[in-house]
């Protein structure tokens, strides 16, 4: 289970680094970014395969779209100059509680 949840912080690691990038491959005619973006997110799918063998994919899934958008508007606003509103921090707050009640679910099913 350790290795599994290592896999899928690697896979949503990937997948925020790959959607980060997607701004500099300039809607993919920048070959080297789009590149990145490409072999990003085919990674990320890649380790999401081998977490499924382990953790149900309801549950993988959740954590990975959820983490990783949380964490996309994060780095959005960090280092890509997006704005913080109120709207959006709420809305992380929601992602946030929505994957620990899927978890909490998984868990007890």
């Amino acid at each position: 289970m350790f290795i599994a949840a290592a896999l899928l912080a690697v896979a949503i690691a990937t997948e925020v680094v790959a959607t980060a990038v997607l701004p500099r491959a300039e809607g993919f005619t920048d070959p080297g970014w789009s590149a990145v973006v490409v072999a990003g997110y085919a990674v990320s799918i890649w380790l999401l395969t081998l977490v499924v063998r382990e953790i149900p994919v309801s549950v993988t899934y959740a954590i990975w779209a959820g983490a990783g958008t949380a964490a996309i508007a994060v780095v959005g606003v960090i280092f890509l100059d997006e704005p913080v509103t109120v709207l959006k921090i709420v809305a992380i707050s929601l992602i946030i509680a929505g994957v620990v009640l899927i978890n909490l679910q998984g868990s007890h099913a």
